[in-house]
C-alpha cells in the first residue's frame, strides 16, 4: 500500500506531505490542488505502462495530457524541476525531474530508493535503476496496473469497441473500456470480499447484482456484434421491460457502471483512483456508493476518492460506524487555495463511531450554512 505521498514544486505545491490508508478522500474547494495529487501518481502509471524503458517522464500520454513543463511546475517557488516522492511497503522512493519548459516531458535528474540515490540514470526500467527485474516488484505492478476514473465519464453508446486485453486491462479514464472489460473477463471470479450473496460470483453477475443495488430492477446483458470487434450493452430498470439501448435509461446508470466493473475486477494490492464517483448520482445512492468503496478498500484495494460530496462522506462514515472500516483505514483530507495564512490541507480525523473531529470553514458545512441562512428570513 501507498503509505505517503510528497510532492515538490508541483503544480500549486511547494511541498505537500499527504498520508493515504486504504481508503483516501480528497475534498475542497475547486483549484485547490485535490487533482494534482491523483495526476502525479497517474504520471508514473503513464510512463512505466506506456514508455517501459523511458528515461523521461510522459506528460501527455494516453491516459492523462498535463501539457508541458510550465503547465506542472509550481508558477510562484518553481522554476523546471519538479519531485514527487512515495512512501509503500517499508521502502521509499524519490524523482527528480526537470525540462525546459516548452517541454512535454521531463528528464529524470535523479532517482532515490531508500536513500541510495542514481543520478542521471542511463537506463531505467519501469522508472527505476534496471539492476533487477522490476518486473517482479510489487510497488512497480501497483503504479504500472492502477486504475484512474476522471469526472469525465462516456455517456451512452450505441456500442462499444471490443479490445485486447493485453491494451484494455482497465476501464480507461473516461470508461471507455469498461463494457470490453465486462464481456471479455464476465467469467472470471470477483473478491470474496466483495461478492453479493446468492448470486454467481463471476464478475458479470456480480456487476449487475452490485448494479441493482444502486438502481433497483435494473439488469444488463452484453452481446459481442457478430464479424466486428464491438459489444452492445442492454439495460433495464426492471424485470417487467425488455432490454433497452443505453441512451434509453437514466444518465446515471451508464456513470456508475465504469466504478462497479473497475472495482470487481479489481485483484488484492490494487490501486484505484476515482474523480466525482457522486456524478449523476441521487443522494441516496451517492451515500451507498460510499459504503460500496468503503468495502472495495477493506477487501484489499486501495481507493482514492475525489469529491464534492458529503453524502460521500457520509456513506464513508456510515461504514466505520458499521465496522465494516476501522478509523484508522480511512484518511480524509480538506485542500484549501494556497494562501499566507492557511495551511494547503487540514485532515480531519474519524472516530469508530464515524463521528469527525473537526470540521474547517468550508468542509462538507454548506447544508448548515443554508439552513442558517433560511431561519433568518423572518428576521
Amino acid at each position: 500500500m501507498i503509505s505517503q505521498i510528497e510532492l515538490r514544486y508541483f503544480k500549486c505545491f511547494e511541498l505537500l506531505k499527504l498520508p493515504m490508508t486504504e481508503l483516501t478522500l480528497l475534498s475542497g474547494s475547486n483549484a485547490s490542488g485535490k487533482s494534482s495529487i491523483l495526476q502525479a501518481l497517474v504520471l508514473l502509471h503513464q510512463t512505466m505502462r506506456e514508455h517501459e524503458w523511458s528515461t523521461r517522464l510522459m506528460l501527455n500520454g494516453d491516459t492523462l495530457k498535463l501539457g508541458t513543463v510550465l503547465d506542472v511546475v509550481d508558477k510562484i517557488h518553481g522554476r523546471r524541476t519538479f519531485e514527487i516522492a512515495l512512501a509503500a511497503d517499508a521502502h521509499n522512493y524519490r524523482w527528480a525531474f526537470s525540462g525546459e519548459r516548452s517541454e512535454m516531458s521531463l528528464a529524470i535528474d535523479s532517482v532515490e530508493i531508500d536513500e541510495v540515490v542514481t543520478q542521471s540514470p542511463r537506463q531505467l526500467q519501469y522508472l527505476l535503476p534496471y539492476d533487477q527485474d522490476q518486473s517482479e516488484n510489487v510497488f512497480v505492478q501497483k503504479l504500472r496496473t492502477l486504475t484512474y476514473i476522471t469526472a469525465e465519464r462516456i455517456g451512452p453508446r450505441e456500442f462499444y469497441p471490443l479490445e485486447d486485453r493485453q491494451n484494455a486491462s482497465v476501464v480507461g479514464p473516461a470508461g471507455e473500456h469498461a463494457i470490453s472489460l465486462l464481456h471479455t473477463g464476465r467469467d472470471e471470479l470477483v473478491l470474496a470480499e466483495l461478492e453479493i450473496e446468492g448470486v454467481p460470483p463471476t464478475r458479470l453477475k456480480q456487476v449487475e447484482a452490485r448494479m441493482q443495488a444502486f438502481f433497483p430492477g435494473c439488469g444488463l446483458v452484453v452481446e459481442k456484434v457478430p464479424r466486428v470487434n464491438a459489444v452492445t450493452l442492454g439495460l433495464r430498470t426492471s424485470d417487467d421491460t425488455d432490454f433497452h439501448r443505453p441512451v434509453h435509461v437514466g444518465f446515471g446508470l451508464t456513470q456508475v457502471l465504469p466504478i462497479v466493473i473497475a472495482a470487481l475486477s479489481a485483484a488484492k494490492g490494487d490501486m484505484l483512483l476515482i474523480e466525482n464517483p457522486e456524478v449523476h448520482l441521487h443522494p441516496a445512492g451517492q451515500a451507498l456508493m460510499g459504503q460500496f468503496l468503503a468495502d472495495v478498500a477493506r477487501a484489499g484495494v486501495q481507493v482514492v476518492i475525489e469529491t464534492h460530496s458529503d453524502h460521500i462522506l457520509n456513506g464513508i462514515r456510515r461504514a466505520v460506524r458499521l465496522h465494516r472500516l476501522i478509523p484508522e483505514q480511512v484518511t480524509l483530507h480538506f485542500f484549501k487555495p494556497r494562501s499566507v495564512e492557511l495551511t494547503q490541507v487540514i485532515t480531519p480525523q474519524i472516530d469508530p463511531l464515524g463521528n469527525i473531529d473537526v470540521w474547517p470553514e468550508g468542509f462538507f458545512d454548506q447544508f448548515d450554512k443554508d439552513m442558517n441562512h433560511f431561519a433568518g428570513w423572518g428576521d
